[in-house]
């Protein structure tokens, strides 16, 4: 895309921005993100319960499945209703409680991390507003530095949301391979922008609904594209387990049927791509992330060095292409239909 492209919309500018945020962060958390890995050193939480909505849920579970491949920590997402209109206690002793919200200023959110503290557990805010209620009334608040974000669809701010959880748990779990991945993250990212996911567009453009596939992390990432498809493209679709999907939901994918799968170089990556290719071959309009692919069409990812990153790497190169499609649909990406910046519900 040239520049004038570029800067038709606020979201394909946030786009461009991502590596920019990311390298802030990097530069600005680095002592944070070691002072908190320490104190969860010393507090040593027993299991981790994360609060979250929309993107700041996927990013959510993103970190649910990084914490427990490097920290061996079971993870489970609270609903922020159980606090904001059921008022139940809870008992979360000996938690950490990580709530992720850009705004830091839903109701519910707060809310439910009041309820946290209330009920012993060391709470955890990552929120692009480090003067919101939210990081006010957490132990430990961490400003993503993502920038202002005036795109509706949150790009920049997912990213940095994800990226903040890796550098407190490299921290925590004194994981010099992963602080090492992270540092080397915003070089990289400004690669992955520019990555052209474009072959993608003539299976998806005409029609209604797509499935999209992941497993571990990249099954994270898959849940922020459906919700992007739907937020920017008003075009349903689903995210699935690579795994899942070959039980109940196969039996909508006929022929011409797009999937994009989400490969990544770990232990998932060939699990992935089987499914991928057997969808394929199956007659089914496949795009998968990986160069191990024999039926579906191969689109780019960058090699990060680490699987985590590899993951969250993926999310940049969609971005793009969302938008761009969006555009291509005759739509505008930063004025969805019926939706706003901040939701703030109860």
């Amino acid at each position: 895309m040239n520049n004038q492209e570029n800067a038709l919309t606020h979201m394909r500018r946030e786009i461009d921005e991502i590596p920019q945020a990311a390298a802030r962060l990097i530069d600005g958390f680095a002592a944070g993100a070691d002072e908190i890995g320490a104190a969860l050193g010393r507090r040593d939480p027993a299991f981790v319960a994360t609060i979250a909505r929309g993107s700041s849920d996927h990013a959510a579970t993103f970190l649910k499945y990084a914490i427990e491949l490097k920290a061996g920590r079971a993870v489970a997402s609270l609903g922020p209703s159980v606090a904001s209109i059921y008022h139940a206690p809870l008992k979360l002793d000996g938690a950490l409680c990580l709530a992720i919200s850009q705004s830091g200023r839903s109701p519910d959110i707060v809310a439910m991390q009041q309820a946290a503290q209330r009920g012993g557990a060391l709470t955890l805010a990552l929120t692009n507003d480090a003067g919101s209620p939210l990081a006010a009334e957490s132990g430990h608040a961490v400003d993503i530095r993502a920038g202002s974000e005036h795109g509706v669809a949150a790009t920049k701010t997912f990213v940095n949301s994800v990226l903040a959880g890796l550098m407190v748990l490299a921290a925590w779990t004194s994981d010099s391979a992963l602080e090492a991945a992270l540092q080397r993250l915003p070089g990289q990212l400004a690669d992955a922008v520019v990555l052209d996911w474009r072959p993608l567009t003539a299976d998806v453009v005409h029609k209604p609904s797509l499935f999209i596939l992941g497993r571990g992390p990249a099954f994270a990432i898959a849940h922020e594209a459906a919700l992007k498809f739907k937020e920017t493209c008003n075009q349903h679709a689903e995210a699935y387990s690579a795994a899942e999907v070959l039980h109940g939901p196969v039996s909508l994918v006929g022929s011409g049927f797009p999937v994009l799968a989400l490969a990544v170089r770990d232990a998932a990556e060939a699990m992935v791509v089987e499914t991928a290719d057997r969808l394929a071959d199956g007659g089914a309009a496949v795009h998968v992330t990986s160069t191990k692919a024999a039926k579906a069409y191969r689109l780019p990812a960058l090699d990060t060095g680490h699987p985590l990153t590899d993951a969250l790497a993926l999310i940049v190169p969609f971005y793009g292409f969302v938008e761009r499609l969006a555009r291509d649909r005759g739509l505008d990406p930063d004025r969805p239909v019926r939706l706003k910046k901040v939701t703030e519900t109860l």
